[in-house]
C-alpha cells in the first residue's frame, strides 16, 4: 500500500481497502458492503429516515479523508439528503450493526470539485434511527 497523507493519529485503512473482497454483497448500482458488527433488531431505516451514525471514510490508497470517529462525536442527517451509496447502503442496516461500504464514484462524489474522487470505502455503525 502507498504511503498514505493521512493526519496523525488517523484510523488506519482495512486491509481490503482497494476493493471489495468476494464475499462482499453487491447491490444492482454497484454498491457493495461487508458487515463488520452485527446489529440488534430487525427494523432497518428508509430513504427519509434521519440517522445517527459513527463513520469513517478512506480512498481506496488508504488515505483517511473523513471520520465523525476521530472527531468524537456521531452524526445525524436524512438519508436522502447525502451521496446515494450512503443512501442505498444505510437502509440495508439494522441498529448496532457496522459494515463497511465500497461506494462506486457514479453512488458518491462523482466530478464535485474539491471532494474525494473514485471509489470510496466506509465504515459505518448505525447507532440510531427515526
Amino acid at each position: 500500500m502507498p504511503p498514505s497523507n493521512n493526519a496523525p493519529g488517523a484510523i488506519p485503512a482495512p486491509p481490503d481497502v482497494a476493493a471489495a473482497p468476494a464475499d462482499a454483497q453487491v447491490t444492482a448500482s454497484g454498491l457493495a458492503s461487508k458487515i463488520i458488527t452485527p446489529g440488534t433488531g430487525t427494523t432497518k431505516p428508509n430513504a427519509t429516515s434521519l440517522v445517527l451514525v459513527h463513520y469513517s471514510g478512506w480512498t481506496t490508497n488508504g488515505e483517511m479523508f473523513d471520520s465523525s470517529v476521530m472527531r468524537g462525536a456521531p452524526i445525524d442527517f436524512r438519508l436522502n439528503q447525502v451521496i446515494p451509496g450512503w443512501t442505498e447502503g444505510v437502509q440495508l442496516m439494522v441498529v448496532g450493526e457496522k459494515r463497511r461500504f465500497w461506494i462506486p464514484s457514479k453512488l458518491a462524489y462523482d466530478g464535485m470539485p474539491g471532494a474525494p474522487q473514485g471509489m470510496l470505502v466506509f465504515d459505518v455503525e448505525l447507532l440510531d434511527f427515526k
